[in-house]
C-alpha cells in the first residue's frame, strides 16, 4: 500500500485549516453585522438576511458569504485528501452544489418582488434552494457511510444530527410553499421568513465547519502516521495509513 509522502500530507493539512478559518470567519463577519447599522435596523424576524447585500456596505456582507464558499469548498478538497469522501459521490456533490449555490446567492443579488418578477431574482432564489437543501444532504451521506467506523462515527454522528437540523430548520419554508395552494397565503408571508433564513444560516454553517473540522483530524492523523482503526468486515483492529469509508 502506497504511503503519503510528508510534503503530501502536510498540504493536505492547509486545506483542512484554510476550511475552518474561512468558516469562522465568514460567520463572525454576518454576526457583526447583526450589530451594526444600517443592517442592525432591518427586522431580523421578517427581513431575509440576503437583503444586507443591497444596504451600504452591502459588500461586506457579500465577502463573508464569499468567503464561506471558500471554506466550504476547502473542506471539500480536505474531505476528498482525507479519503473520508470519494471525489464523486452524493456527500460531493452536495458540499460542491453548496459552494456554487453560495457564489450564486452573490453573482446574482436578491430582487426586490414588489417591483416584480427578474431573472436575477429567479437565479438568486434557485441558488438558495440548492444550497440549503445541499448541505445537509452532504453531510448526511457522510455520516452514514462512516456511522460504524471506530475511529470517525463521533464525527459522523455529529455531521448527521447537524444534517437533521438543518432540514429541520428548512421544513417551515417547505411547509409554507406546499401550503401556498391551499391556504391561499402567500410562502414568505407564512412563515416569519428572516428567522428561519437566519435559524437555516446558522445550522447548515455549524454543519459546515463540523465537516471543516473533520477532514482537519482526519489529515492531522494521516500527517502523524498509519493509524489503528477497527476493520468494519471483520472487527478487528487493524493499521491503515490510508481512510476509507465503510460503506
Amino acid at each position: 500500500m502506497a504511503m503519503r509522502t510528508p510534503q503530501r500530507a502536510g498540504s493536505g493539512l492547509a486545506w483542512g485549516v484554510t476550511a475552518v478559518v474561512a468558516i469562522v470567519a465568514a460567520s463572525g463577519a454576518v454576526g457583526v453585522l447583526h450589530l451594526i447599522p444600517p443592517f442592525a435596523d432591518l427586522d431580523p424576524v421578517r427581513r431575509t438576511i440576503s437583503e444586507y447585500a443591497l444596504l451600504d456596505n452591502g459588500w461586506v456582507f457579500n465577502l463573508a458569504v464569499l468567503l464561506l464558499a471558500a471554506g466550504s469548498a476547502a473542506t471539500l478538497v480536505g474531505l476528498t485528501r482525507a479519503q473520508l469522501m470519494r471525489p464523486v459521490s452524493l456527500a460531493s456533490i452536495g458540499l460542491a452544489l453548496w459552494s456554487l449555490g453560495l457564489a450564486g446567492v452573490v453573482i446574482f443579488p436578491k430582487h426586490n418582488w414588489a417591483v416584480g418578477p427578474s431573472v436575477s431574482g429567479d437565479l438568486h432564489r434557485a441558488a438558495s434552494l440548492a444550497a440549503f437543501v445541499s448541505l445537509p444532504v452532504a453531510a448526511l451521506a457522510l455520516a452514514w457511510a462512516w456511522r460504524r467506523d471506530s475511529t470517525w462515527r463521533g464525527h459522523a454522528r455529529w455531521a448527521g444530527w447537524l444534517g437533521v437540523a438543518s432540514l429541520a430548520a428548512f421544513s417551515p419554508l417547505l411547509y409554507a410553499i406546499v401550503s401556498a395552494p391551499v391556504t391561499g397565503i402567500r410562502w414568505w408571508r407564512a412563515v416569519p421568513l428572516g428567522g428561519v433564513e437566519r435559524a437555516l444560516a446558522l445550522t447548515e454553517t455549524l454543519t459546515v465547519l463540523a465537516l471543516a473540522l473533520w477532514a482537519l483530524r482526519a489529515r492531522r492523523r494521516l500527517v502523524a502516521g498509519p493509524t489503528a482503526r477497527t476493520d468494519p468486515a471483520t472487527g478487528r483492529a487493524r493499521q491503515d495509513s490510508n481512510l476509507r469509508p465503510s460503506d
